[in-house]
């Protein structure tokens, strides 16, 4: 199976790893990775400021870099959901309103994908730890995942996973609202660590990297004892040793 990938902004900056185990993942599964490597951004910071006609121009490129006749993969859920809604907002009933149907349709955030398309769970990962998974809000609420990084870290050996009383909280991160309300966003990162330290977790585990770079820097300034870790590098771990 083809599958382009699609490499968030994030990624690309800050997680380049986390990229590079992506592609290990989908090989592992069996598919055909191909990466454009004049992909740049989906627009959604621009969108999310309400610069519509600056993020229309990029969602042109983005439309022009990926093929619409086969499946787009991102290891971001808020990534594929700017293209699965935002683009609707900016795309339909234009020149491009066919091409911006068939990207839609054919787009999945990794874990998605691995579940419910090529329907595997088990990769022969190991982590020793406890872990909590954190459900980002556009993971959550406008992808619609929920169980599927469940099942897959539940098959990863040595790992166990911890529940904690709201693991569906937002984690404070949007760029212009965590500039504009600095202390409500510090707040809303501070709650969901909290509650993943009192569950004495090793991890915190997304399938965002804007989650887990919000959620880290809280981490890091407070030297606290747990680490954040994006799904595609949990279920990459310790394949060097099977």
């Amino acid at each position: 199976m083809r599958v382009e990938l699609f490499v968030p902004c994030v990624i690309d900056q800050v997680y380049p790893e986390t990229a590079f185990n992506s592609i290990k993942l989908l090989q592992k599964a069996g598919c055909e990775v191909h990466y454009n490597p004049n992909q740049t951004c989906c627009g959604q910071p621009a969108y999310n400021a309400g610069f519509w006609d600056e993020a229309k121009k990029i969602g042109l490129k983005f439309l022009d870099d990926f093929a619409d006749d086969c499946y787009v993969v991102a290891p971001s859920a808020s990534c594929t959901s700017m293209i699965k809604n935002g683009y609707d907002d900016l795309f339909t009933n234009s020149t491009s309103h066919n091409r911006c149907r068939n990207l839609q349709s054919n787009i999945y955030e990794l874990s998605d994908f691995l579940v419910n398309v090529l329907k595997k769970e088990y990769f022969g990962a190991e982590l020793v730890g406890s872990a909590v998974y954190h459900d980002s809000c556009t993971s959550l609420r406008t992808c619609n995942v929920h169980n599927e990084p469940r099942k897959l870290l539940q098959q990863v050996g040595g790992l166990e996973l911890l529940d904690v009383a709201q693991p569906e909280s937002c984690c404070g991160f949007e760029p212009s609202f965590t500039v504009k309300f600095a202390g409500i966003s510090t707040a809303m990162a501070e709650q969901n660590i909290q509650q993943a330290v009192a569950a004495k977790a090793d991890y915190i585990i997304s399938t965002d990297s804007t989650c887990l770079l919000q959620l880290q820097a809280y981490i890091d300034k407070h030297q606290l004892p747990i680490k954040t870790k994006h799904i595609a590098d949990v279920l990459t771990s310790g394949w060097a040793n099977i």
